[in-house]
């Protein structure tokens, strides 16, 4: 449990990693060679409603949430602005960043977008106040219907891309190499960034079972 004195830090830091992600999610969308599944049902559905691309990330985002009902989980703060702002942060990189002309720009701008998005997942995760509603999706069908966290994540996401794709999302070589990569680049950037309760000091002489751990 964490102390309400750590509080303000960790509501900083799921600002800062929330932002984070929707800009550096941005970053592969505009490089245009293929972006994750999410991603391409939410540029699915914006191509065919006329939507914000920004916009229909965050309409995703609270059906999903609504989904978390009858999975009987509890959304965080976290949760909650995870739906508010990623889209809005993606939308505004969007009209900032435009795509660039040349292939290996392109693929330069989709390899800082995947990093920034595992820093930003390990910033965000780390403050521990709420999972993403993709995330908590994933648990709940773990929890409620016994399926295993990866057997719930492929059958979600293959789902979403195969939706995606026929709505006209952008399917490419950057959609392969999120599968690969973004995985095990998340898996090193969530320890880095991981929340800990602050050390007590030890006072005069004090031996290191009179410190907490």
């Amino acid at each position: 449990m964490w102390s309400n004195d750590r509080l303000p830090s960790r509501y900083g830091r799921l600002l800062v990693g929330l932002v984070l992600y929707g800009f550096a999610d941005a970053l592969m969308v505009q490089a245009a060679i293929g972006i994750g599944p999410w991603d391409v049902l939410a540029q699915g559905v914006s191509l065919r409603t006329g939507l914000l691309f920004g916009l229909v990330t965050n309409l995703i985002g609270l059906l999903v949430l609504l989904l978390w009902i009858p999975l009987r989980q509890r959304p965080g703060v976290g949760t909650v602005l995870n739906v508010l702002l990623v889209g809005t942060a993606q939308q505004a990189t969007i009209w900032l960043i435009p795509t660039p002309s040349g292939l290996s720009a392109r693929i330069i701008l989709f390899a800082a977008g995947l990093v920034l998005l595992a820093v930003a997942t390990g910033i965000y995760v780390g403050a521990a106040l709420g999972a993403g509603p993709r995330d908590g999706l994933m648990t709940g069908l773990h929890s409620r219907l016994g399926w295993p966290i990866w057997v719930g994540r492929t059958v979600v996401e293959v789902s979403v891309l195969a939706g995606g794709w026929l709505l006209g999302g952008n399917v490419g070589a950057g959609t392969v190499a999120f599968a690969v990569l973004a995985g095990p680049l998340c898996q090193l950037t969530i320890p880095w960034f991981s929340a800990r309760p602050p050390r007590v000091e030890a006072r005069g002489a004090a031996s290191p079972a009179q410190v907490s751990p």
